[in-house]
C-alpha cells in the first residue's frame, strides 16, 4: 500500500476517533506463531473439525480433544502479542478504539491490555462445566493439572469455553458485539477471512448502519468488496506506520 493511501485510513481514524471498532480474526494472531484455521496450512487442512470441534467429539472421546487443546495450549503459551494487539489496546486507552471484537480463542488481546474486548468464540484459557454453570478461568499460560478436568462443584467433566462447530455464539457477547457495532462509524477488519457466521455478518451491519470499512489483510476474503480501503500486508507493520502517522497528526 502506498503511503498516500495509509495517510487517507490514518485521517479517517482521526476522524473517527472514539467510534473507531476493531474486529478481528486469526490473522492478527498468525504473526505470533499460533497457528490459523482456514488460510494456507491452517489447521483445518492438517485436521477434521468434525474429530476435534464438536460436543459430538468431545463427548466420544474427550481425551482426545483435550490433548489437542493442551497442545494449541501449549503453543499459545509461548506466543507474545503482536505490535498490533499493542497498538489496538494502546488506541483503546488514548479514546481512539471504542474496543475489539475476536473471534480468537487465544487471549492475546486481553494480554496486550485491551478492556473493552468481545470474545465471540470465547477464551481457550477458560473450562466450563458440562453439566452445572461452574466457569473457571485458567489464567493465560496455566494448563489444566489433569484431563478432562473435573468439576469441584458437581463432579462431571469439564470443556474448553470455546464454541464450537454446531454451537450458537454466547448470547451476552453477541449481544455486545452488536451495540460496539451499532456505536461504530469506522470498522477495522483484521485477518479474516469472513467465512465463520454469524460473525461474518457483522462487518454487513456495520456497513448498514453507514460505517466505513478497512481491510488488512494479506489475503483476498468474501469481506474485501464491502471494505473502501484493502491493505493487502500483515496487521503488525500496517499499525505501526499508522500510529506513527496518528502521533503525527496530534
Amino acid at each position: 500500500m502506498n503511503s498516500h493511501e495509509l495517510r487517507s485510513i490514518a485521517g479517517l481514524i482521526r476522524r473517527n476517533s472514539g467510534k473507531v471498532v476493531a474486529f478481528t480474526g486469526a490473522g492478527i494472531s498468525a504473526e505470533a506463531g499460533i497457528p490459523t484455521f482456514r488460510g494456507k496450512g491452517g489447521l483445518w487442512e492438517k485436521y477434521d473439525p468434525e474429530e476435534l470441534a464438536t460436543p459430538q467429539a468431545f463427548f466420544r472421546d474427550p481425551k482426545l480433544v483435550w490433548d489437542w487443546y493442551l497442545w494449541r495450549m501449549s503453543i499459545i503459551a509461548r506466543a507474545r502479542p503482536t505490535p498490533a494487539h499493542e497498538i489496538l489496546a494502546l488506541w483503546e486507552d488514548k479514546g481512539i478504539l471504542k474496543g475489539v471484537i475476536t473471534q480468537n480463542v487465544d487471549g492475546l488481546h486481553q494480554r496486550a491490555g485491551s478492556k473493552n474486548l468481545v470474545e465471540l468464540h470465547g477464551s481457550i484459557w477458560r473450562i466450563r462445566c458440562t453439566s452445572c454453570d461452574n466457569k473457571v478461568y485458567l489464567g493465560f499460560g496455566n494448563l489444566p493439572e489433569r484431563v478432562p478436568p473435573e468439576c469441584d462443584r458437581c463432579g462431571s467433566i469439564m470443556r474448553p469455553d470455546v464454541v464450537w462447530f454446531y454451537e450458537p455464539l454466547p448470547r451476552d457477547e453477541w449481544m455486545r458485539a452488536e451495540d460496539m457495532i451499532r456505536s461504530a462509524s469506522l470498522l477495522l477488519i483484521i485477518g479474516t477471512s469472513g467465512l465463520v457466521m454469524p460473525a461474518a455478518t457483522l462487518p454487513m451491519m456495520a456497513l448498514r448502519n453507514n460505517a466505513t470499512l478497512v481491510e488488512i489483510n494479506p489475503e483476498e476474503t468474501n469481506l474485501s468488496s464491502l471494505a473502501k480501503f484493502r491493505v493487502r500486508e500483515g496487521a503488525s507493520r500496517i499499525f505501526v506506520d499508522l500510529n506513527e502517522m496518528l502521533e503525527g497528526i496530534a
